[in-house]
């Protein structure tokens, strides 16, 4: 089966000379996907560090690129109203040449929100609630037609539209998340790619996958209409010594100095989807993940960026994991 991978990279602590260089090594190396995070604070270590605005940045890549795909993964659901949204990843559509993915999520960095005056809800409950109906005006507009609210609903349109209309016939949305109540029911509805973090424990990974499969049963979808994608945040040496003396120096460039991040027993660990291992080790992994049911793989990586794991992975250790 053939399997896909995309390139993530934080998006803070870097130069736009070096986010350049990152996004033109990648599509050199074959990768299928290019993606950033969207946030107006840094959420890893201290919120003060350098932080680039996301559909700005997937612009600039655009010019600098001819193959990849261009997502956020994913934009915060809360930082802007659906219809405008939908303009914003048109127009980043426009100028790609058709190669852009609108990433979603429902939103988590309180912090951000407080500081830029954003609605951050009661709770989960508000903002999973939100999401759902944006990704239902999204998916209403990127296919051409027009946006009215919901009755009782928290965003209000009246007759929205676009014009222009995305290049792409379907323009794919991607939802990050799983919640097995709200958030994979809002998949199953509305997206094209599902994309949640590998996981330590392929039990845990197995069961979350199910309900996926479920949620699309209750409505009416196949799950292979959906493609399945994977947050991974390796580094890969020859030796897990080495892997772990890179991890500590973009670790001390990202001011994270939580003493949890020294234990790979911690769940941190499971939630940052890191596996500081060798080649063999992770091809191992990631043939096991395949065979949950992830096409997609994204490998994250932060500043300094870790060029040796970038180009180990695509060239190197994607067609071993194809091939099995």
């Amino acid at each position: 089966m053939a399997v896909k991978f995309g390139l993530q990279l934080w998006n803070q602590v870097f130069s736009w000379p070096e986010a350049r260089d990152a996004a033109v090594r990648a599509e050199a190396l074959g990768y299928d996907s290019l993606w950033t995070w969207e946030h107006a604070f840094a959420v890893m270590g201290p919120p003060d560090q350098d932080t680039f605005d996301a559909y700005t940045l997937l612009a600039a890549w655009s010019q600098v690129t001819s193959r990849v795909s261009l997502g956020v993964l994913v934009g915060a659901n809360t930082f802007c109203n659906p219809g405008l949204l939908a303009k914003k990843v048109t127009t980043l559509d426009h100028v790609s040449g058709g190669r852009a993915i609108l990433g979603l999520g429902a939103g988590w960095f309180e912090p951000e929100h407080a500081a830029f005056g954003i609605d951050f809800g009661t709770g989960w409950g508000d903002r999973l609630g939100w999401l759902d109906e944006s990704a239902s005006v999204l998916r209403t507009l990127l296919d051409g037609g027009v946006a009215t609210s919901l009755q009782g609903g928290h965003y209000s349109l009246d007759g929205a539209r676009l014009h222009p209309s995305p290049l792409q016939e379907r323009l794919p949305i991607l939802i990050g998340g799983g919640g097995e109540r709200k958030t994979l029911r809002t998949v199953a509805r509305y997206a094209d790619i599902w994309d949640w973090p590998v996981q330590r424990d392929l039990d845990r990974m197995r069961q979350k996958h199910q309900v996926f499969e479920q949620r699309c049963e209750e409505v009416g979808r196949d799950p292979a209409d959906i493609e399945r994608s994977a947050i991974i945040n390796p580094v890969v040496r020859d030796t897990e010594a080495e892997a772990w003396a890179f991890f500590r120096t973009q670790r001390k460039a990202n001011q994270l100095d939580d003493s949890a991040w020294d234990d790979p027993d911690d769940r941190i660990w499971d939630d940052q989807a890191i596996f500081l291992t060798t080649p063999e080790r992770l091809t191992e992994l990631m043939i096991e993940w395949k065979r949950i049911g992830v096409t997609t793989f994204v490998i994250e990586t932060a500043a300094p960026f870790d060029d040796e794991t970038v180009e180990r992975m695509a060239p190197q250790i994607r067609p071993l994991v194809e091939s099995a």
